[in-house]
């Protein structure tokens, strides 16, 4: 695997197809994430995420349960959350759902912690959304704790106290798996990520380059205030959207009805305008090679580079054909993004590296929650300024 991981994310929407107005049954869109996870195996891709949704028009509820049978299914790829609520999860579950994935899969797992923004979600798992942010905090704080102490005494706001409590399975090789923080436009979450020295991953999907830039930018000063390197150490991951054909008129032909009557941007600024104002690429392979390449212009080297690739009702068969069009890009996709890379700036993190890192020794050092609570009033201001 490159310094650098190259994946796909799917977020599990069931959406009708615009061209056909039929709309895939619940079944068949689980089914083709196992089918895309695959395919980007094939294809040579390092991750394959999916996301975390409880509401419809979803199907990604329990991820864990996603990702255990496609870490059956396939023997090398990378699997990943996009996201993993922290809010409305158990830490406690949290930390033996992973760490019993990560035994599974031999170490082939990340995930990505995000507050989620769906209101409606968090009565439903008994907590307030007022609260978001604080619940983040705490939430995680235990979770760290859960996979680097063996027993645990703790007490905090939002659950019940643990009392000489060992969460099993432990980490694998007593390293737990590595976290990213994901968020869209949430300085608050830029700044956790940072506080730990873990890594932040960007959306990228609805913003202008200024808009990522800034919260790269952000998150890289404060890892390098906290002492976990120069702010060009940070781990860094990024979102993305393409659509592609041999010729770029093709695509804008095929992608416009998706485009239009996509659930979370359909009937907004047209296509052209979004494609100019967002990441989305619309176009021929090297236009989507040249627009991707284009990304460390504003946020640095980076660690890994995420596509959403299955939504707005996008057929399979078509899904699976971006992909092809994506397996042939990839080389040169690769090399260009080794072009002129620092040797200083650190690879992806995989487990074998984690593990080889710290000699296979736990981590027991625990962050208290006041210490990054205290840092987060500040944040919106200092993101912004």
């Amino acid at each position: 695997m490159s310094s650098m991981q190259i994946g796909v994310f799917s977020v599990g929407d069931v959406t009708a197809d615009p061209t056909t107005g039929r709309t895939p049954s619940e079944h068949e869109r689980v089914k083709a994430q196992v089918a895309i996870a695959q395919k980007a195996e094939d294809i040579g891709l390092d991750v394959f995420a999916t996301g975390e949704h409880h509401n419809p028009p979803f199907i990604s509820s329990n991820p864990t349960a996603t990702m255990a049978y496609i870490g059956a299914k396939t023997e090398r790829i990378v699997l990943s959350t996009a996201t993993t609520l922290i809010t409305t999860t158990d830490p406690v579950l949290i930390a033996e759902d992973y760490a019993k994935i990560q035994h599974l899969l031999d170490g082939r797992v990340d995930l990505m912690m995000g507050r989620g923004n769906t209101g409606p979600v968090y009565p439903w798992f008994g907590k307030d959304i007022r609260q978001g942010i604080n619940l983040a905090i705490e939430n995680y704080a235990l979770l760290r704790r859960l996979w680097s102490e063996d027993v645990v005494d703790w007490e905090g706001r939002f659950r019940t106290p643990l009392q000489g409590y060992t969460s099993t399975p432990r980490p694998l090789d007593g390293v737990a798996p590595f976290v990213w923080h994901g968020s869209i436009r949430s300085p608050e979450i830029a700044e956790q990520a940072a506080f730990y020295g873990d890594g932040f991953f960007h959306n990228h999907i609805f913003w202008p380059a200024s808009h990522t830039q800034q919260m790269v930018n952000f998150y890289r000063q404060r890892f390098e205030h906290y002492g976990h390197g120069a702010a060009d150490q940070a781990i860094v991951g990024l979102g993305g959207q393409f659509f592609m054909r041999e010729r770029s008129q093709d695509a804008v032909r095929e992608f416009r009805p998706y485009f239009d009557h996509a659930p979370v941007y359909g009937g907004g600024p047209s296509l052209e305008d979004f494609s100019r104002q967002t990441p989305l690429t619309v176009g021929s392979p090297q236009q989507v090679l040249e627009r991707t390449l284009s990304f460390r212009e504003y946020v640095g080297d980076y660690q890994r580079q995420l596509f959403l690739i299955d939504h707005a009702g996008l057929p399979l068969k078509t899904v699976l054909e971006q992909l092809d069009l994506l397996g042939e890009i990839l080389p040169a996709m690769r090399a260009g993004f080794e072009e002129g890379r620092p040797a200083h700036v650190p690879d992806a993190p995989t487990h074998a590296a984690r593990v080889a890192a710290a000699g296979g020794a736990h981590d027991s050092t625990v962050h208290a929650v006041d210490g990054v609570t205290g840092q987060l009033a500040e944040a919106d201001e200092r993101a912004s300024a």
